[in-house]
């Protein structure tokens, strides 16, 4: 199965990046996770954003905070899909900065862009993406909407009684 590599441009992303590892864990999904910075380690970003396709990865989840230039340059080097999440930094401007930045990508560089800060559903998305040609994976995933569909049925059959 390939990877999924989530990357983010400072180590002080680890917390909101840390649902993606999570869900992916959850899912079994085989992942990598580094910090590559577009501003202050552009090679290495060309290095990893021209060659994770070679290296076993079949979707990248990139975050970043301000400027947020990481998930649209490796989407500008990689032919995989990129998912982008947007963290809320103490450089970024209420997060808007960051949402803005990985949202408006030109035409022919996508980003699938998630919720500012919603690094989980960036991994339950890279999750989707290998679980379409992978059926254990998917599997993973009906069975993970199924608990949530219980968790909200629960929840409302123990609000009727305490209303």
């Amino acid at each position: 199965m390939k990877k999924v590599a989530i990357i983010m441009g400072s180590t002080s992303d680890l917390p909101v990046m840390q649902d993606a590892i999570d869900i992916l864990r959850e899912f079994k999904i085989p992942l990598e996770v580094d910090v590559v910075s577009a501003h202050r380690t552009p090679e290495k970003m060309v290095e990893f954003g021209s060659k994770a396709h070679k290296n076993g990865i079949g979707v990248i989840i990139a975050g970043a905070g301000g400027a947020a230039h990481l998930p649209g340059m490796v989407a500008s080097l990689s032919p995989l899909p990129v998912i982008g999440v947007p963290v809320k930094s103490s450089n970024s401007i209420d997060g808007w900065d960051s949402v803005l930045s990985i949202l408006q990508m030109p035409g022919g560089v996508p980003v699938a862009t998630v919720a500012l800060n919603g690094a989980k559903n960036a991994g339950i998305l890279a999750a989707q993406i290998l679980g379409a040609q992978n059926d254990e994976v998917i599997n993973r995933i009906i069975a993970y909407k199924e608990g949530l569909k219980q968790k909200v049925i629960k929840a409302a059959e123990e609000m009727k009684k305490n209303v």
